[in-house]
């Protein structure tokens, strides 16, 4: 029904009879002359019927948007002076000869131009429509070609594609699972897979040595733009190579995927430890291309009859940094006070700062109404540590460090976005040297990652003091996203027997919940590491997408809601009966 897509004319098609068949994207109307916009997935070229073709000519007047139409037409060159540089098509037109109408359209509920403004809740209900969307199709025709070179890359690089399943068992993973009732085992539960993570690493013990999988994960987890409930892993494991190799081999694939796609060169990625990265950042994926970075200054308010930041300067859990935001004396107080209902929704209780107006006549040129309480020497002291200049503003954080890195951290991003402090487009970067475990916030020890990654040290070295313990992980980060992660994994045993212990994991709990992966070790498993990259995200950034349900071809809302099919939904009584459910309505 079509001899060429419609994006795909150009000045060499000039003198052909071509067919096209596509969507009415725009009709206009000019003097006599009928003009169609037609489009596909390809893109959009523009129709013209002349009525001296009575027939077609009364068809392409009847024509509305989005009907789907048959056109045969000869390719001519348009008018001087009427081509349209911003258009593939735009040096060309189809002279319609024959016009066929395939199916009829109402009127849809927003038009596709790309500069409509249209509420989400209306493009998602109405997805299939707002797929039309040639930027949405630019997209999701994006990510095909991205999966496309992933596959060709690993494929080269002796890497197997192996699926794993769907149904499974509940894991710790570090988010709820999506449960599966059995109707067979009853009182019995599958769960749907957080990542192949156990699997992948039984391909190992397998023998298959080089695995991937282009997978779909779920988790039950409050969601943010880069998260969904359902989302797509790009899946690597490898036996017999350590992370150096594993990092070697997947930057090389990110930084071929960005020269071809985009003509980008990321070069080399440099590396930082996790601590360094807390230290000076607030965050294990710190956004480089901005300058700004922590300062702390706790040595320097501990004495200070300020409680505010003298009480966490002397706490071994607090932290008392500073923000320098140069040339920011020009916020206005409004826009502090819009900046500190910010931190708050990471648990900071206020946000104090200092605006440097002329610091040469001393303390007296620093406003702000915590300099009373800091005292002039300290308050200058700050001001030499952070080396700030007239103009500049001051932000602190003073609380447990886990507050102050994450809402410092936030703030240090929101601030660079919102003054355009970005230095370059792109800032890659490995982070590495992760601790293997956090407080659980109960007295206890969680890992950081999940429990089947590797200690840097001795089962016995561990046990005895795992609360220093380095991990052999590494997260790539692009930008402030993170992009990927990855670890050297457990593959004896003893090691993952102590690392249950530390987690607080009993013998039978670990028989019950992870025996196969326990008795899998005890069969010759060798030495073997991965890494999974969050695809959604990947064609997010590279796209320029502000939220990955942008790149997904049916995403959730961040309810975790299909408004498309209307889903979830609820089931009937009698497939309840079938798998022994009852519903109890919370009270």
């Amino acid at each position: 029904m079509r001899s060429h897509y419609c994006g795909d004319l150009r000045t060499e098609h000039i003198g052909q009879d071509i067919t096209l068949s596509g969507w009415v994207h725009r009709r206009r109307d000019h003097g006599g002359v009928i003009f169609l916009d037609v489009r596909d997935r390809e893109g959009i070229t523009q129709v013209v019927f002349d009525p001296d073709r009575e027939a077609s000519f009364a068809l392409a007047d009847s024509v509305r948007n989005e009907y789907v139409i048959e056109i045969q037409g000869l390719v001519r060159a348009r008018p001087a002076g009427t081509e349209n540089p911003d258009m593939a098509t735009g040096a060309i037109e189809v002279l319609g000869k024959e016009l066929v109408i395939l199916n009829k359209a109402d009127t849809p509920p927003f038009q596709l131009d790309e500069h409509q403004q249209v509420g989400e809740d209306v493009r998602l209900r109405n997805r299939f429509i707002d797929l039309r969307r040639p930027e949405i199709q630019r997209k999701l025709r994006f990510r095909s070609k991205i999966t496309h070179y992933i596959r060709n890359y690993l494929e080269e690089n002796g890497f197997l594609d192996i699926e794993t399943p769907i149904l499974t068992r509940a894991t710790p993973e570090g988010a709820r699972d999506y449960l599966v009732p059995s109707r067979t085992h009853e009182g019995h539960f599958f769960a749907l897979p957080q990542s192949p993570q156990l699997f992948k690493q039984l391909l190992m013990v397998s023998g298959f040595d080089r695995y991937y999988q282009i997978a779909k994960c779920f988790r039950d987890e409050d969601l943010r733009a880069d998260r969904q409930p359902e989302f797509t892993q790009i899946d690597i494991e490898t036996s017999f190579m350590d992370e150096e190799g594993i990092m070697g081999i997947t930057e090389q694939m990110i930084r071929g995927l960005f020269l071809e796609q985009l003509n980008v060169d990321l070069g080399d990625f440099p590396r930082m430890p996790y601590s360094e990265a807390m230290q000076r950042y607030g965050s294990d994926k710190p956004d480089l291309r901005i300058p700004m970075e922590l300062v702390d200054v706790a040595d320097l308010v501990a004495e200070v009859d300020f409680k505010v930041f003298a009480a966490p300067a002397t706490d071994p859990k607090g932290r008392v940094a500073a923000l320098k935001v140069p040339g920011g004396a020009e916020l206005t107080r409004k826009q502090i006070d819009d900046y500190t209902k910010f931190v708050s929704i990471y648990g900071a209780k206020g946000l104090a700062w200092i605006k440097v107006n002329a610091l040469e006549t001393g303390a007296e040129g620093l406003q702000s109404p915590i300099v009373k309480f800091l005292g002039e020497t300290v308050a200058l002291q700050i001001m030499e540590r952070l080396g700030a200049q007239n103009g500049d503003l001051v932000f602190f954080g003073a609380d447990k460090a886990k507050i102050v890195n994450e809402a410092l951290g936030a703030l240090r991003i929101k601030v660079g976005e919102d003054l355009k402090m970005h230095q370059c487009e792109w800032a890659p970067l490995w982070v590495v040297d992760f601790p293997m475990f956090e407080e659980d916030g109960n007295g206890g020890l969680t890992a950081l990652h999940h429990p089947f990654t590797s200690p840097s040290c001795t089962p016995d070295e561990l046990i005895a003091a795992p609360e220093g313990k380095l991990s052999r992980a590494y997260d790539m980060v692009l930008n402030g996203t993170e992009l990927g992660g990855g670890s050297v994994r457990i593959h004896d045993q003893t090691m993952q027997r102590a690392v249950f212990k530390v987690l607080g994991i009993s013998d039978e709990e670990a028989e019950e919940k992870f025996g196969f992966l326990l008795n899998a070790l005890r069969y010759g498993a060798p030495p073997h590491g991965g890494l999974a990259f969050g695809l959604d995200r990947l064609v997010m950034l590279m796209t320029g997408s502000a939220s990955i349900r942008e790149v997904i071809a049916f995403p959730k809302t961040q309810s975790a809601a299909c408004l498309l099919t209307d889903a979830p939904g609820e089931v009937s009584a009698a497939q309840l009966r079938e798998l022994n459910i009852k519903l109890r309505k919370t009270p």
